[in-house]
């Protein structure tokens, strides 16, 4: 189950260049593995609009802007 669940995450992430950690401690290492998730979480977002996977209607992104 790992395989199919979660390696093609860590695989992703390291095609993006995330080889290791740069900073030390493990605060810091946790802060950098969170900004890793959420890169590839916005990237999985941004792909699925430019599918069309998911539709955003601009007036809601305009009225949660104002």
């Amino acid at each position: 189950r790992r395989k199919a669940i979660v390696e093609p995450v860590f695989g992703h992430m390291k095609n993006l260049g995330f080889r290791g950690f740069r900073l030390r401690g493990l605060e810091k290492v946790r802060g950098e593995f969170a900004l890793m998730c959420a890169a590839h979480n916005l990237l999985k977002i941004v792909k699925a609009v430019a599918e069309g996977i998911i539709n955003i209607d601009q007036r809601a992104i305009r009225a949660q802007a104002a």
